[in-house]
């Protein structure tokens, strides 16, 4: 569906659909290609990540339920481990040990704290054996629901201040107040860095229920957030693609006419949101009810 590529981040994000077989297929043969290409001993970047093929996450569309995702994870997990030799972690919906159901536990320490952890036996994979794979890292493989990766731009260089303004907003972050905002955001995972692609500092948000924190209200919480701290908020990036119902729902926010046409109302959330501000935001390509029709899978979830 879509491909999306990270050079500051060094990272790329592909988002594939297909029945549950199918599927499967495609996410082995993505992990053994990048374990073929991809060295993690040369490996540098501002991403936490614990391996070549980093994470993959499989999330039901249509008439696909959790269960049939939790069933391709294991799979995916047990063949990953035989054939390529590539350490396996279960997380989400398929983890099997509850403290690991969060990727930023696995995620902990990054690629060079995972050597460190096989060296101690301090968490095990779940699929394959203890001996630990330098060139490749490990996986974490997972079932969840639709996640949006939603990045937000400040002006200012300073990763300081993004990561001040990540520690406040995300999850686990103790109770505090910014204007009419209670912090910490429910569901929403968040780190800060400085891209030196961009020029900038970014707030790097993942929101695990969107309907709950939907992006409008992390993006007003990050503007207060980025003005107490002497700067602004510059606009956003979207990470993959995005539910059309979390747009609706931000138009219908900032919109104050009566004229609230599907179109008009995704037009102005591209807009408040500043989804435009790095590259053309294309709607077929980056909405995903879009993105399934365009590719022959009708309009779902």
């Amino acid at each position: 569906l879509h491909v999306d590529v990270g050079s500051g981040a060094a990272r790329t994000v592909i988002t594939v659909a297909g029945e549950p077989t199918s599927i499967e297929d495609a996410a082995y043969r993505i992990i053994h290609e990048a374990a073929n290409l991809i060295d993690m001993r040369n490996y540098r970047s501002v991403h936490p990540c614990i391996g070549a093929a980093d994470v993959c996450p499989f999330v039901p569309l249509k008439n696909a339920t959790i269960q049939d995702c939790i069933t391709c994870a294991h799979s995916l997990a047990k063949r990953v481990a035989t054939e390529l030799g590539i350490p396996v972690y279960l997380y989400g919906a398929a983890a099997q040990d509850p403290a690991r159901r969060a990727l930023s536990t696995l995620r902990k320490g990054g690629y060079r704290g995972l050597a460190q952890r096989f060296q101690t036996g301090e968490l095990p994979p779940d699929y394959g054996g203890p001996c630990f794979n330098p060139s490749s890292g490990a996986i974490a493989i997972g079932a969840r629901d639709i996640l949006i990766a939603f990045n937000i731009n400040l002006a200012t260089t300073s990763e300081t201040t993004a990561k001040k303004i990540a520690a406040r907003i995300r999850s686990s972050a103790p109770p505090s107040e910014i204007g009419p905002y209670r912090l910490p955001l429910p569901h929403c995972q968040a780190i800060g860095w400085y891209i030196d692609e961009y020029g900038f500092a970014q707030v790097s948000t993942n929101l695990t229920a969107y309907q709950v924190t939907p992006p409008h209200q992390l993006f007003q919480a990050v503007e207060a957030l980025a003005k107490e701290a002497g700067t602004s908020v510059t606009g956003s990036e979207l990470i993959g693609l995005i539910p059309k119902g979390a747009l609706l729902a931000a138009g219908l926010y900032y919109k104050n006419t009566t004229t609230r046409t599907e179109d008009s109302l995704i037009d102005t959330a591209i807009e408040k949101l500043g989804l435009h501000s790095l590259r053309p935001f294309d709607r077929k390509e980056r909405i995903l009810e879009e993105a399934l029709n365009h590719a022959g899978w009708g309009v779902c979830p």
